[in-house]
């Protein structure tokens, strides 16, 4: 297999800061895609990697990016989908068995293939090598695993919606948030910010819980209906059985059994953050009113083209603040602090 070198930021080593570097693409496949990377969204997962807090960390040097916006440059001899000068995005993963129950259901990030779903950075791909992610200048990827992105929304502000975006279209889809339901998004930060906008797009009545009141005009500005403090014990005696769903995009550990307390009779807590401990549940804060707890993972292809289209029609995008490759670790620090409304995203022409 022959490559070709491209620019990129990797973190030579767990917890170094990140540099510039060169790293290899391959060769366009028949069914493979160049693209020009545009725009690269910082998501807290890439951090966690960086700085090998999950598991053994993986294979260093690293690249991360799995939040990708770009332009087609080039296209291989049998693609089909998609021409050069096209807008697309590439997510949280480039592959999948593509033989498995869930991903013949296009439900690729449940994969149960052998590799599972291929992860976009860090992660073995089915030639055995090392995926690399959009912190860089060009992608190869097979058509089959890009989106189209919708002319209405910018390539700069898309790039989130590929790994946030999904994140939370996913599980609020999937229990139907809409008109006459009510939904809480707990914390208001990269996913969260997201929740709300797309919860309220969906036409159901948005509540925040947040630490504090800090960002509660940011809140309603998204389209929250209400905004409370989940720091004030009094927020959970005032909203006690209110919500049909409850989505946690918060990766401390917080108290699940007073979360649980909130909901109504059949109502769902959705956990997407992952916190480092477990998170212990009293039996009896399910068993009361028929609660449930679930988790969520992205979304697969199918799904994330239709959070796409959705954006695209309800004129949603992330609120971002664009940074040069340079100021990468800065902005690393910046995330960790809650410094940033709502999510970096590096200008690759800077790398």
């Amino acid at each position: 297999m022959t490559h070709t070198s491209v620019f990129a930021y990797a973190a030579p080593a767990p917890k170094a800061p990140l540099e510039r570097t060169t790293i290899p693409r391959r060769e366009l496949g028949a069914h493979d895609i160049l693209i020009d990377i545009k725009y690269a969204g910082i998501c807290h997962s890439d951090i966690h990697t960086a700085r090998a807090e999950w598991g053994d960390g993986g294979a260093f040097p690293i690249v991360p990016g799995h939040e990708i916006a770009g332009v087609v440059a080039e296209v291989g001899t049998e693609v089909t989908r998609y021409k050069a000068g096209d807008r697309v995005g590439v997510g949280c993963f480039v592959d999948s068995c593509r033989e498995c129950e869930n991903c013949r259901a296009g439900l690729q990030q449940y994969c149960t293939g052998e590799l599972g779903n291929v992860g976009t950075y860090n992660a073995t791909g089915r030639d055995g090598e090392i995926t690399q992610g959009g912190y860089s200048t060009h992608l190869v990827v097979d058509e089959n695993y890009a989106l189209r992105i919708p002319e209405s929304i910018p390539l700069d502000a898309a790039a989130p919606l590929l790994c946030a975006g999904i994140t939370l279209y996913s599980p609020l889809a999937h229990w139907q948030a809409g008109p006459g339901k009510k939904v809480a998004i707990v914390g208001l930060g990269g996913l969260g910010h997201m929740g709300v906008k797309i919860a309220h797009a969906m036409g159901a009545e948005v509540t925040v819980l947040s630490q504090s009141l800090r960002k509660k005009d940011d809140g309603l500005r998204l389209g929250a209906d209400h905004y409370y403090a989940t720091s004030d014990p009094a927020t959970f005696e005032e909203l006690a059985e209110s919500f049909d769903l409850i989505v946690n995009t918060v990766s401390a550990n917080l108290d699940l059994n007073a979360y649980l307390g909130l909901l109504r009779t059949d109502g769902t807590l959705v956990q997407l953050g992952a916190p480092e401990n477990p998170l212990p549940v009293a039996p009896f804060a399910l068993l009361t009113r028929r609660r449930s707890i679930a988790g969520s993972l992205i979304g697969g292809i199918p799904e994330t083209q239709e959070m796409l289209d959705f954006c695209g029609e309800h004129g949603l995008a992330s609120d971002i603040e664009v940074i040069s490759a340079e100021q990468i670790n800065e902005a690393y620090e910046r995330v960790l602090a809650s410094d940033v409304r709502y999510r970096f995203v590096i200008d690759t022409s800077t790398i």
